[in-house]
C-alpha cells in the first residue's frame, strides 16, 4: 500500500490503525505529490507496485488531484485502486476525484476513534472483501 500524506499526525494515526488491524500489508509513505509520482514511476517495478493507494488532496509540490490524474492516465498504474482520504468535503473536490477515476472519496474524521474505524473499514473492504488485480 502507498500512503500519500503530508500531515505527520495523520501518517502516524494511519500507520497505527493498520498496525492494530489484521491487515498484513507493507505500507510505503510519500509525504508530497512529487515523492508519490517518483516512487510509482521511477522506483517501482511492476511487481513492487502498491495494492492500493490512500491519497490526500492537500499536498505540497503536486496536489492529490494532480497525482490521481497521473496515476489513472498511466498504463503501469491505472489499475491500482485509489482512495482519496482528505479533510475536504467540498463538492468540487468530490466531483473532481471521481471525474479522475478514483475508487473512493472519504472525508477524514476528526475524532481519533472514528479515524481508526475509517481506516479499519478501508482495510477490511480492500483487503478482505474486494479481489484486487494481480500484475
Amino acid at each position: 500500500m502507498l500512503l500519500v500524506e503530508d500531515n505527520e499526525g495523520d501518517i502516524i494515526l494511519t500507520l497505527e490503525a493498520f498496525e492494530e488491524s489484521d491487515f498484513k500489508t507493507e505500507i510505503q509513505v510519500a509525504r508530497n505529490g512529487k515523492e508519490a509520482i517518483n516512487y510509482l514511476f521511477e522506483n517501482c517495478t511492476n511487481s513492487q507496485l502498491p495494492d492500493i493507494i490512500i491519497l490526500d488532496i492537500n499536498l505540497p509540490l503536486l496536489n492529490g488531484h494532480e497525482v490521481l490524474k497521473k496515476i489513472k492516465e498511466n498504463e503501469k498504474t491505472k489499475h491500482i485502486p485509489v482512495i482519496m482520504l482528505t479533510t475536504s468535503s467540498a463538492i468540487n473536490d468530490i466531483n473532481l476525484t471521481y471525474a479522475n477515476h478514483a475508487n473512493g472519496f472519504i472525508s477524514k474524521p476528526s475524532d481519533v476513534n472514528d479515524f481508526f474505524q475509517t481506516i479499519n473499514s478501508i482495510g477490511n473492504f480492500w483487503f478482505n472483501t474486494c479481489k484486487l488485480p494481480f500484475f
